[in-house]
């Protein structure tokens, strides 16, 4: 019986020493959490399928026009600059690319491809930074102009909306007065976003402004977002109302004008390029939020705009639902038209 007990406690002395002589086994590593989706991002798939035919427009035409070609030669050269100047590049971007390559003498036609998407994204990278500035714990204002029509105030409803998902109160100043039916829809928008709205039908734009920048810092908003009259037909007008709007911002919150954003729908083509002149009159435009950019062919106007302007594309809408408003990536953009 004695014999018995004394073999169990060797049995257990020595399954201790096993245990002490194992190798320790390194704790084990905590997983990084993977990184979050940005919802307000287009997948690479997404991005190539809504600028589909820009891409055929700006690179598959002019491309496979080109790179067949032996040697470059004048002839060819203006053929080039022909076809990117009717893929909306603009006759200034076009005749710039094409001069760079007359001086480039050991270029192929061949290297065409290459050629151009490095020239798109050298040309877009010197318009600046696509990220929306934004700064925590203050009041961001964001001024947004362009002409009726342009998809200005759907633009505002899904940025609203866009600031609401990311848990800021936001605040919406309908400074297009005089057209009872953009206050309307902007209504409309604001209360589909959940942001609150401050507007005075037929009263001064510049007084809507100051009562939002006041309600703005009296209750804590994060955000404003500024409605603009964009009727061009009036030109003098135009600039006076803007110009006022803007001397209430600098006056009353000048530390908090984040980005005066410019709507332009991408089927205008050209015509932006010319929108985007005139505005530039009334207002120091930072960046551009091009809208309707699904399945228009005239999507070029980014790097016209990004060239003559030096105004980098931040957002893009890529659709009617309220969630298709996106961030534009100038690289990704480049690689989804030459992919």
């Amino acid at each position: 019986m004695f014999d018995f007990f004394k073999k169990k406690t060797e049995n257990n002395q020595n399954m201790e020493a096993d245990v002490q002589n194992q190798p320790q086994q390194e704790p084990a590593q905590e997983q990084s959490p993977a990184p979050k989706k940005n919802i307000f991002s287009l997948t690479f798939d997404a991005l190539k399928n809504t600028i589909a035919n820009t891409s055929q427009s700006l690179v598959g035409n002019v491309v496979q026009h080109i790179e067949q070609e032996e040697e470059f030669d004048e002839f060819i050269l203006d053929d080039m600059e022909e076809l990117l100047i009717k893929a909306d590049l603009g006759v200034n971007t076009a005749a710039d690319i094409v001069d760079k390559l007359r001086k480039q003498n050991k270029m192929k036609p061949s290297q065409v491809r290459e050629y151009l998407q490095n020239e798109f994204s050298r040309i877009l990278d010197e318009a600046g930074s696509n990220v929306l500035n934004y700064r925590e714990n203050e009041l961001n204002i964001y001024f947004i102009v362009g002409v009726n029509g342009a998809g200005k105030t759907t633009l505002i409803g899904k940025l609203a909306n866009r600031f609401r998902q990311q848990g800021k109160r936001v605040l919406v100043a309908a400074g297009d007065t005089f057209r009872a039916a953009a206050e309307e829809q902007l209504d409309i928008w604001s209360k589909r976003a959940g942001a609150d709205i401050v507007r005075n039908d037929g009263a001064d734009p510049a007084s809507v402004v100051f009562d939002a920048i006041k309600k703005a810092k009296d209750e804590h908003y994060d955000v404003i977002l500024v409605d603009t009259a964009g009727r061009l037909q009036n030109k003098f007008n135009l600039m006076q109302e803007l110009s006022k709007i803007k001397s209430v911002i600098d006056k009353n919150a000048p530390e908090s004008l984040r980005e005066s954003i410019l709507v332009l729908d991408a089927n205008t083509g050209q015509n932006g390029l010319s929108q985007a002149q005139v505005f530039t009159e009334c207002v120091n435009l930072t960046c551009v939020a091009l809208t309707k950019l699904d399945g228009s062919a005239k999507g070029g106007i980014i790097l016209s705009i990004a060239k003559e302007m030096k105004l980098p594309v931040k957002l893009i809408g890529v659709g009617e639902k309220i969630d298709d408003l996106k961030d534009f990536d100038s690289q990704e953009f480049v690689k989804a038209l030459f992919s």
